[in-house]
């Protein structure tokens, strides 16, 4: 999607809005189950990622901090999502084939006595 360099402030706001842009419809891929649109949406945040690599901190104004922090806090939130995707779908999978989940939080751990 976006390839080339940053070397403007405007540039920046516009790239960053981009990725919001782009945060935006994974949220909504991730609401829908969409794979297609999943993928899309983590090739378009690699390709800005990768012309926000190079960008000179002096460029980051108060504008650019807020769409920041904004995109830190939408992709915050696409994490967790496809976090508890995850894990919903291993229950599911253990559940079927009754199989014990080879990682669970807060398990109870046994110990033996020692005579």
């Amino acid at each position: 999607m976006a390839t080339s360099t940053v070397v403007m402030p405007s540039d920046l706001r516009d790239t960053l809005r981009q990725m919001l842009a782009v945060l935006q419809q994974e949220r909504h891929a991730l609401a829908g189950l969409d794979l297609d649109m999943i993928m899309g949406c983590a090739s378009n945040k690699a390709d800005l990622c990768g012309t926000l690599a190079d960008v000179d901190h002096a460029l980051v104004d108060e504008e650019c901090r807020g769409l920041l922090e904004a995109a830190r806090r939408q992709n915050e939130a696409n994490r967790k999502v496809r976090n508890l995707i995850a894990a919903n779908v291993s229950a599911r999978l253990d559940a079927l084939s009754g199989s014990a989940p080879l990682y669970r939080p807060n398990a109870q751990v046994h110990r033996l006595r020692t005579a």
